[in-house]
Order: structure tokens, then C-alpha cells, then sequence
């Protein structure tokens, strides 16, 4: 009996013959670091040879956008190179003209990152990686969010890298959820597991350094303090701490259900006129 091939077994042999490439699967890169960011570099390295791999990103830094859009003047569009673009606008605009304008049909995967830092618990709502992840997901493509856990300097993004690439094969091959993307989120000090996780809860603490400027005005730098006590052994914080890789699925519908089940006898105490 012949052996059989998995999907991506056949479409690596697939890529090999040049005039059938098309059945390559499409993987779109972006970011919230910027299209020249070492970390979007290193995913463009890590999917090379598993199929047609295109770049639409920022121009330049956009980070904390989450999924902003630029709606007070024109998202200039750029190539500069082959199947790679730079937008002057947030992860979420690049998405936007990605995905309805630069190509006829959608990718097979969308992969945002690797970011410079972590995104965990409540930063996903402030995340510009997260955000073009959720913009791809909201268009029915399956999409993960790759971010590199380290503070300071010599960052190394290699690892993170090729665990994407892998993570990346599997979601093409049996696809997530709709409605659903992965948020990533990899220590640089990787020690091997890898840990399904919850979202954390918020376990820091907004820190503002205030300063004055040569005018007398007064300004705040933001930062936050990480409380490492109380921690949710099951999320994404927890497993951070213990040396794991932590993948969590997030979902785009946020309906708290059991909240609109108990909430709603009141619209008969907020229905007709309303009280003087």
C-alpha cells in the first residue's frame, strides 16, 4: 500500500514544480514593529519554502494601535519589494488593504510578529500584533498573533521563529475555529513545553513617571509594575514563569452569555417613556 501524504505533505511536493505553485498555501506576514522590524524578518526567514510568503506592514513602529484604523487622512501603499508592502497606517489598515485590495483572494494564514516584547492577559486589548491578527480573523482567515517574551536588549528571535513555522503548518492543515486566533507568546529562555492557556487576568499595575517640561507643563511616561503573586495557574502568565511557550485561543465574540441571559428581564423595566 503507498504511503499517504498529510495536506502539507503535498503541497511541500507541490512547491518543488514551479508550474504548480499555485496550490502553494499563501502565508501573509504583518506586524505592529514595523516592515523592516528583525522580528518580522525572522518569520519571513522561517516560512520560506512552505509556500508563497507576502509582507503588508506598517511603515514604521505602531505599537499599543490594538485594532485602530486611520480614518483623517489617506493609507499610502508601497511596495518595496517583491510581494512586500509598506503601509502608512496601523497593522489594522495594512490588514484592511491586504486583504480587499493588494490580493484577489485571501491567504491561507495570517501570522503578525514576532513582536518585540510580550502580549499577555490585558495587553491584547492594547496590542497592535493582536490587533492584525483580529482583523484577519474577522475576515474568516485563520491567523496567529507571535510574541517574544524578553526586556532590554539582545533580543533573539530565531526560536520563536521556527516554532511559528511549525505552529503555522498545523493550523493550515486543520485550521482554526472561526472566530478564533492564537496569541503566542514565547520566552526567549524557551526550556521545550508549550502550555494551552487562559487569558490572564490584569496582574500589573499602571505605573506614570511624571516629569515637567522647559514650558511648565506636566507629562507622564507609561509604564507598568508585574505583580508575580496570585497567579492563575491555567493562563498565560503562569506559563510564561514556568519556561513554557503559551498558546491562547482567543475568540472575537466577547457576548458574555450568561450576563445576557440573567440581564434581560430588565428590558421590561426599561421599556416605554423614560422618566422624567
Amino acid at each position: 500500500m503507498p504511503p499517504t501524504l498529510s495536506p502539507l505533505g503535498l503541497r511541500r511536493i507541490l512547491f518543488s514544480d514551479p508550474g504548480l505553485q499555485l496550490c502553494m498555501p499563501h502565508i501573509l506576514i504583518t506586524n505592529d514593529d514595523g516592515i523592516y522590524a528583525e522580528g518580522l524578518r525572522a518569520l519571513v526567514t522561517a516560512f520560506a519554502g512552505i509556500g508563497t510568503v507576502s509582507v503588508v506592514a506598517p511603515i514604521s513602529e505602531r505599537s499599543a494601535a490594538a485594532q485602530s484604523l486611520t480614518l483623517r487622512h489617506p493609507i499610502f501603499c508601497e511596495q518595496v519589494a517583491e510581494r512586500e508592502w509598506a503601509i502608512e497606517g496601523t497593522p489594522t489598515d495594512a490588514m484592511i488593504v491586504a486583504l480587499h485590495r493588494l490580493f484577489p483572494e485571501p491567504p491561507d494564514l495570517v501570522v503578525s510578529g514576532i513582536n518585540r516584547g510580550a502580549n499577555l492577559g490585558e495587553n491584547v486589548f492594547y496590542s497592535g500584533t493582536v490587533g492584525a491578527a483580529m482583523e484577519a480573523t474577522i475576515n474568516h482567515i485563520p491567523a496567529m498573533a507571535i510574541s517574544l517574551v524578553h526586556r532590554g536588549s539582545g533580543f533573539r528571535y530565531e526560536t520563536a521563529g521556527k516554532f511559528a513555522r511549525q505552529l503555522g503548518e498545523l493550523v493550515i492543515q486543520n485550521r482554526l475555529p472561526d472566530g478564533v486566533l492564537l496569541n503566542v507568546n514565547v520566552p526567549m529562555e524557551w526550556n521545550g513545553g508549550v502550555s494551552f492557556t487562559r487569558q490572564s487576568k490584569k496582574v500589573t499595575r499602571n505605573v506614570l513617571q511624571e516629569g515637567t517640561d522647559p514650558r511648565g507643563r506636566t507629562y507622564f511616561w507609561l509604564n507598568e509594575q508585574q505583580i508575580t503573586e496570585g497567579i492563575d495557574p491555567t493562563s498565560d502568565y503562569a506559563a510564561i514563569f514556568k519556561g513554557h511557550i503559551s498558546i491562547t485561543p482567543l475568540e472575537l465574540d466577547r457576548t458574555h452569555e450568561l450576563s445576557l441571559n440573567h440581564l434581560s428581564s430588565w428590558a421590561k423595566l426599561l421599556e416605554g417613556p423614560l422618566a422624567r
